[in-house]
């Protein structure tokens, strides 16, 4: 569904990205482990034309999509919800969702079919629905991160990257992020892309995942398998991790 090959991006003079080559197959979560700085955030903004590559082979469903700017990147089925979340603080839930389908909006879809959608991501997450005249900007961390991914839902993504999704929430509250995202794979085939700071609880969902180090993808494989890999273990399954993920 989505290949990069030799992909080299650049931040001013910085190399970021260096002959990044990664796939994703329909249906896949895969996911990127590595340090800060190893260009994860990059590879997600390098697809999503945030920051577009300076070379190499960018497809999605066999498009060369490297050249497109950002809208036409959602139009044709991704979103990204980004670090930090960035929700629209002075607007309420509801207007949040309803910025996420803002394309269709424009290209004139039924407003049926766009509350039908919201009304599913309210399905996934519950407390949306009680909160949908809120203010964003007041509700918390762990709030306002399912309402990135519901924004982001809005825009009806096949692949949906996510960036950090984790971050400064609390174990029980990422239990439930996870939960929709197997969800979301397991009943409507969506694609997943996940840079996730806790590794364990990311190769726990994974297919499979690739280790990156200063811009370049150094170990590719099955998520159980790099669960194993000694390297990995030592470098990003410390003991220290809490983990969240028990089954």
């Amino acid at each position: 569904m989505l290949r990069l090959k030799n992909i080299n991006t650049y931040y001013g003079k910085v190399h970021a990205l260096k002959n990044v080559s990664l796939h994703l197959a329909e249906g896949e979560i895969v996911t990127l482990i590595g340090a800060n700085g190893a260009g994860k955030t990059t590879i997600l903004n390098t697809i999503s034309a945030v920051t577009p590559a300076a070379s190499g082979e960018l497809l999605f469903a066999r498009e060369a999509i490297s050249s497109l700017e950002p809208d036409r990147i959602v139009k044709l089925g991704i979103s990204q919800v980004p670090e930090g979340r960035q929700v629209f603080k002075p607007l309420s839930v509801e207007d949040n969702l309803e910025l996420g389908a803002y394309l269709r909006y424009r290209a004139r879809e039924s407003k049926a079919a766009i509350h039908h959608d919201r009304d599913q991501v309210y399905v996934l997450f519950p407390r949306l629905k009680e909160r949908r005249k809120q203010l964003a900007g007041t509700m918390s961390g762990g709030e306002q991160q399912m309402l990135a991914i519901g924004r982001a839902l809005m825009a009806k993504p096949r692949m949906l990257l996510l960036d950090e999704p984790s971050m400064g929430l609390a174990p029980l509250v990422v239990q439930e992020i996870f939960k929709v995202l197997e969800t979301l794979r397991r009943e409507h085939g969506t694609t997943i892309l996940l840079v996730e700071q806790n590794a364990k609880a990311a190769l726990r969902l994974a297919d499979r995942g690739y280790v990156l180090e200063t811009g370049k993808v150094i170990l590719e494989g099955p998520a159980e398998e790099l669960m194993e890999n000694a390297e990995v273990k030592r470098a990003y399954l410390g003991k220290d991790k809490k983990e969240i993920w028990e089954r």
